[in-house]
C-alpha cells in the first residue's frame, strides 16, 4: 500500500469535492451539469438519469475519501466522466467551424485523464494499469492546450470574464493566462518543469474560480448554470491537483514501501488496495 503525507495527496480530496459537488448539485436540481454535462432535453427517462448520475458522482467522491473504496470511486468516477466526454464526440468532430463543443470535450476529457492516473495510483505497482501512469499524465496534458485555444476563440468573453480591478490591465492576464496553458501543456507533454508547471496550472484553475465562478453564485442564486459552472470547475480544479500530485510525487520519491511506491510515514491517506 501506498502513504502519502497530507500535503501530497490534497489532489485526491480537490478531486473528490468536484464528485461530490456536482452529485449535490444533481439531486438539488434534478438536472446534469448544464451545459458540461451534454445530455439533450429529449433523452429517454432524462431526469431519472440525472438523479441517478448524482448519486453515483456522490457515492464515488465519497467513496475515494477512504482507503478501502478510494479504488472503487476512481474507477467509477473515471467510467462516468468518459460517458460525458464520449457525449460530446458527435457534436465536436461534425462541426468542427464551432469550437465551443471541442472545447467542453477537452475539459470532460481532462477529467477522464485524471480520474486514470488515480485508478493507476490505486493498483500494484506492476499492473499494466500502474505502468500507463505516464501516459495518462500525458493525456491530462493536452488539455490545458484546448484551455488556451478557448481563451484565443473566445477573447471578448475571456475580457469580461476578468475583473477591472485587476491591475494592471484585463488584456494582460488574457495574454497571461492563455499563454500559462500553453506553458503547462508543454511542460507536462515534455517533462520539462512539470512539476512547477502543474503546480502554477492549479493555481491559475483555482484564480477563475475565485474571481469569476464564486461571484456568480450571489446575485444568481437560483441559476443552475452558474452552479454547475461552480460544480465543474472545481472538478478540473481537482483534476490538475490529482495529476500534479502523481507528477510530484514521481519526481521526488520518498521511501518506498513493499510495492516499490514512494511512501511516507507520518501519515496514512487514502491508499490503494493490494
Amino acid at each position: 500500500m501506498q502513504r502519502r503525507s497530507l500535503a501530497s495527496n490534497l489532489g485526491i480530496y480537490v478531486f473528490a469535492a468536484g464528485a461530490i459537488f456536482l452529485g449535490v448539485l444533481g439531486l438539488a436540481s434534478g438536472d446534469f451539469a448544464t451545459t458540461w454535462q451534454h445530455v439533450g432535453p429529449n433523452v429517454p427517462f432524462r431526469v431519472p438519469l440525472a438523479y441517478l448520475t448524482a448519486v453515483i458522482e456522490l457515492a464515488a467522491g465519497l467513496a475515494l475519501l477512504w482507503r478501502r473504496t478510494a479504488r472503487a470511486g476512481a474507477t467509477t468516477l473515471t467510467a462516468v466522466y468518459s460517458v460525458f466526454t464520449l457525449l460530446w464526440v458527435p457534436k465536436a468532430f461534425t462541426n468542427l467551424g464551432n469550437y465551443d463543443p471541442i472545447g467542453n470535450f477537452f475539459e470532460e476529457f481532462s477529467l477522464v485523464a485524471a480520474g486514470l492516473v488515480l485508478c493507476a495510483s490505486f493498483f500494484p505497482a506492476d499492473s499494466s494499469l500502474a505502468r500507463r501512469r505516464s501516459f495518462f499524465v500525458l493525456l491530462f496534458g493536452i488539455c490545458p492546450i484546448s484551455f488556451g485555444i478557448v481563451h484565443i476563440v473566445d477573447m471578448p468573453g475571456l475580457l469580461g470574464a476578468i475583473p477591472a480591478w485587476l491591475p494592471p490591465t484585463r488584456m494582460f492576464w488574457a495574454y497571461a493566462t492563455t499563454l500559462g496553458f500553453f506553458g503547462a501543456a508543454v511542460a507536462l507533454l515534455t517533462g520539462i518543469l512539470a512539476p512547477l508547471a502543474s503546480r502554477l496550472l492549479i493555481a491559475e484553475i483555482a484564480v477563475f474560480e475565485f474571481l469569476f465562478w464564486i461571484p456568480k453564485i450571489a446575485p444568481g442564486q437560483g441559476n443552475h448554470f452558474n452552479w454547475a459552472g461552480n460544480a465543474i470547475s472545481v472538478a478540473i480544479a481537482g483534476a490538475a491537483w490529482a495529476v500534479s500530485d502523481s507528477i510530484c510525487q514521481a519526481a521526488h520519491p520518498q521511501t518506498t514501501d513493499d510495492s516499490g511506491r514512494p511512501a511516507e510515514t507520518n501519515e496514512i491517506l487514502p491508499q490503494p488496495n493490494r
